[in-house]
């Protein structure tokens, strides 16, 4: 079997099942709220001490909807390579602590006929920013297939492209991995911050990569969201200072479902 290994596990997260498995059960408590069907989620991506509690606060509104999600399209922004458009793996799963996930081929073998699309197994193979969210997949859904994507300069608009008709499908979830704001002081840090989820929150898809390092993810899925008249519903919005981190340079964090119309 062709694998991509964990790269960050012992650093950004427990690379013990049993403890990593514990912490996340701990995070992951059910929810009582209800909403229509998740589509979107919108999650950190900084070490768990840092940024994990805010993504368990999402990921957690999944387990309802455990049994309807079969495909899982992960997006989030390369930090080690730059690149023109998207990167998608050759691999057949990524792994974690808690096991493997096998990557939708079906959907590599048709997007890598896409000008946009780069097929590198390179990119992603010490990249964290996809790699931390796989044990909450893993914890809050049932069986799926993941379909990685990596982006470096591209529009968001081609990206919407690119996923659209992926998307569709009812039984596909996205999943932005994004943080916010980096190295500000606190206080103004929660002014840009919460600038930027202002802008989300009207659907303005003009993030810079300054305002949110993971802002092509959130700018599509502004763009699809808003087609598609999404609703967006924000969890959580923290940063390093208010978990594990001193106040002088703080990193941004965020959490928000994105759910069909009531």
């Amino acid at each position: 079997m062709n694998i991509r290994p964990p790269a960050v596990a012992g650093s950004f997260y427990d690379k013990s099942p049993e403890t990593l498995q514990c912490q996340l059960d701990s995070w992951l408590t059910p929810t009582t709220d209800e909403y229509k069907k998740i589509r979107a989620v919108v999650v950190p991506h900084a070490g768990y001490v840092y940024s994990g509690k805010i993504a368990a606060q999402a990921y957690r509104y999944l387990k309802s909807q455990a049994g309807t999600i079969k495909r899982v399209i992960l997006i989030g922004p390369s930090h080690r390579y730059f690149f023109q458009g998207c990167a998608i793996p050759s691999v057949d799963y990524f792994a974690s602590p808690l096991g493997n996930i096998a990557i939708d081929k079906q959907s590599v073998e048709i997007l890598r006929e896409i000008d946009d699309i780069e097929v590198s197994d390179q990119i992603h193979a010490f990249e964290h920013c996809l790699e931390v969210q796989l044990p909450f997949l893993q914890t809050c859904l049932n069986e799926f297939t993941l379909l990685p994507l990596l982006t470096s300069n591209v529009s968001p608009v081609n990206v919407a492209n690119i996923i659209d008709s992926l998307w569709q499908d009812d039984s596909t979830l996205l999943v932005i991995s994004s943080d916010l704001s980096h190295y500000h002081p606190y206080s103004e840090a929660q002014k840009i911050d919460q600038d930027t989820c202002s802008l989300i929150e009207h659907y303005d898809p003009s993030l810079t990569p300054e305002q949110a390092c993971g802002s092509t993810g959130i700018n599509t899925l502004l763009l699809l969201a808003k087609q598609r008249d999404y609703q967006i519903t924000r969890i959580e919005l923290k940063n390093s200072g208010d978990t594990a981190g001193d106040k002088e340079r703080v990193v941004g964090y965020v959490s928000y479902l994105v759910s069909e119309p009531k």
